[in-house]
């Protein structure tokens, strides 16, 4: 009995002398005129809120439209000005979506989203001839980047990184965490997000994909589903949530950059999952041009890249179009 009592004792004693796991980290905040939400396992148990507050804010000095002394306002003003390496890095990015989707992503669609009243300025009056002339310099083709500098060929031009900056801005934010020794983390910029490691549970951190819901775009949506996601990027893109209705027809944000319209067809929201946020960003929103046919096929053109496409039918409930990839992400529980 003595025995015992003393390996016991010897074993809590041992037990007490571990060091416990490291607490997992929340942060929270507003950029880019949407929320973000870190998680994250600090192994000094530190806060790293502010550097991740001024990683952001030098982010939005590269990206944001409605600051005036950012790089795109600069450069959309036609200033000189000699851009930063974030800003290049999605500027390429942006340029080798757009070749891969044959132009159904561009970042130079801003004129057009603008006059659409989706952008940064105010609401035109739309025709046929306004459409025309301004398709005249929009076009991923008709910009480039040129010892550092970037080069238009008609001043008129403007740039919007907004379907992109937000995936970036959550791969950056994740770099600096996994450099800093963090070995689990989520990092969620706007629903664009990575996932690394494990969550606060030890299992793999769970992501919701938003049902659609076009009645009450303004309301939390249920879910469509719950994704285990590991050390990759996810980013989804719908009409769904932003759209308004004139003359009794419906206008969704995604603009054709082709075409210079906002998309008519029945892909209510894309989600993608890729290496990276950036990436799965600009993914989504090509594939929300597209439609459901088109996105299906440049999807299955791409290695490693999983997708999960929700669009209507009429008199059907919502279908579903899911990879093989992305099926057994899926948590059915």
């Amino acid at each position: 009995m003595k025995k015992f009592v003393l390996i016991a004792a010897v074993f809590l004693t041992f037990l007490s002398c571990q060091k416990s796991s490291p607490k997992y980290i929340k942060n929270s905040g507003l950029i880019f005129g949407t929320y973000y939400q870190l998680t994250y396992q600090s192994a000094g148990e530190e806060d790293y809120h502010s550097e991740v507050k001024e990683l952001l804010n030098m982010l939005d000095h590269s990206f944001s439209t409605y600051n005036p002394n950012s790089s795109v306002s600069k450069i959309n003003k036609n200033l000189p000005h000699k851009p930063d390496t974030l800003f290049n890095n999605v500027f390429k990015k942006s340029q080798e979506i757009a070749a891969l989707t044959n132009g159904a992503f561009d970042a130079t669609v801003a004129p057009l989203v603008n006059a659409w009243g989706f952008g940064f300025t105010k609401k035109e009056s739309i025709t046929p001839e306004l459409i025309d002339s301004i398709k005249q310099f929009v076009g991923f083709e008709k910009v480039r980047l040129e010892n550092k500098l970037v080069v238009k060929t008609d001043d008129r031009l403007k740039l919007d990184f907004s379907a992109i900056a937000k995936g970036y801005s959550v791969d950056i934010v994740a770099e600096f965490l996994h450099e800093i020794g963090c070995e689990n983390y989520l990092v969620d910029i706007g629903g664009e997000v990575v996932a690394y490691g494990q969550n606060p549970s030890g299992k793999t951190w769970r992501v919701g994909v938003n049902e659609p819901n076009d009645n009450e775009p303004m309301t939390p949506n249920s879910l469509q589903a719950v994704v285990s996601l590991k050390n990759r990027g996810m980013a989804t893109s719908g009409n769904y949530r932003n759209f308004y209705i004139e003359d009794g027809k419906k206008y969704a944000h995604t603009i054709d950059p082709r075409n210079g319209y906002p998309v008519n067809h029945n892909l209510l929201s894309a989600t993608i999952v890729a290496h990276d946020c950036m990436t799965a960003d600009a993914l989504a929103t090509a594939c929300m041009v597209l439609g459901i046919d088109s996105a299906r096929l440049l999807i299955e053109k791409i290695d490693n890249v999983e997708a999960f496409f929700i669009y209507s039918e009429p008199g059907k409930q919502n279908q579903l179009f899911i990879t093989d990839g992305f099926q057994k992400m899926i948590i059915n529980e």
